[in-house]
């Protein structure tokens, strides 16, 4: 929706630029309606026009009293967290800084093609390297109407597109040996639907993500809640999402994403997971200045080895190299 209608405001708008027209976007009085149609001008604003989300944010509530609805969760009961239309904007804005949404090589296509369930039911958060997913089962076949994959309907996918691991955080419906057989890390991180995650289960899943040289590939029951979930983790460690911007960006990507307590849990991890990964990028800073330092030295010592033997080759046959 996000890409079709920008790309689609983009094209009438710049037909109109010598005719001197206006687009008009028209809602109802639906307040659900008028916070979606908030979301998609305020990130036209953003996306092509390069405003700031509070820009865009101020654009849009000038001469409105009324304000916006806060989106919620897909869960029953009442929402523990309100997230606006300014959370939203903030959250694409920073998938923009960071090259998760790139409009140029999207392809809409393949995005609605794989979302869908009979195709895998599988959108990517961070391209190249998290994909979310609904679980596979021991086989591929149809249960009340509702399509089930068996993990040999992936391979091909994964390995088209650079995944080497698959993260399970479900109970077992299928053997994972069928994913290692294939040649993909297969790691089990169990945690009950609709919890929030143990800080063990977050490290390790952290450390997967970390250390696995490929996309990882993550799923719980039905790759909502949990998956989204520890999906937050990692943005807000390697990106410096808010809980409020990943929470939104995850929402975009995956609708339905991240559910009751766990939006809780990602405001409260928030500032540790900052730190964390600020910790993680100054380590990583160190490694490469070490590393560039020892590309030199050995450079150098080559050189200095190779001044050494052409010198005593010199002095040898009676040449002065002066």
């Amino acid at each position: 929706m996000l890409y079709r209608y920008c790309s689609k405001v983009n094209k009438k708008l710049k037909s109109f630029t010598m005719s001197r027209k206006k687009l008009v976007h028209y809602t109802t009085y639906d307040q659900k309606k008028r916070a979606n149609a908030a979301v998609l001008v305020g990130a036209y604003a953003v996306i092509y026009l390069k405003r700031s989300p509070e820009e865009a944010y101020r654009t849009l509530i000038s001469g409105n009293n009324s304000g916006y609805l806060p989106f919620r969760d897909a869960a029953v009961g009442e929402c523990s967290l309100n997230l606006t239309v300014l959370d939203c904007l903030q959250g694409i804005r920073k998938a923009m800084q960071h090259g998760f949404l790139d409009f140029e090589n999207f392809s809409v296509e393949e995005y609605e093609h794989y979302e869908r369930v009979e195709n895998g039911d599988m959108n990517w958060i961070v391209p190249g390297k998290i994909l979310a997913f609904s679980s596979p089962h021991s086989h591929s076949k149809i249960e009340n109407g509702y399509p089930l994959h068996a993990p040999e309907a992936y391979f091909a996918y994964f390995e088209e597109t650079g995944v080497a691991a698959v993260v399970r955080l479900n109970r077992k419906l299928y053997d994972s040996r069928r994913f290692e057989e294939a040649g993909f890390e297969h790691h089990d991180l169990f945690f009950l639907d609709g919890t929030a995650p143990s800080d063990l289960i977050v490290r390790r899943f952290l450390h997967v993500c970390e250390s696995t040289d490929g996309a990882v590939a993550v799923h719980c029951k039905a790759g909502l809640g949990r998956t989204g979930t520890l999906i937050g983790c990692y943005l807000m460690k390697h990106f410096r999402f808010t809980a409020a911007e990943a929470i939104a960006w995850i929402r975009i990507c995956r609708p339905g994403s991240v559910i009751g307590p766990q939006q809780d849990f990602l405001v409260e991890k928030q500032h540790s997971l900052w730190i964390q990964g600020d910790v993680h990028r100054s380590k990583q800073k160190l490694l490469q200045q070490s590393m560039d330092d020892l590309s030199i030295n050995t450079t150098l010592c080559k050189s200095y080895s190779l001044d050494e033997v052409t010198t005593e080759r010199f002095e040898k046959t009676g040449f002065s190299s002066n």
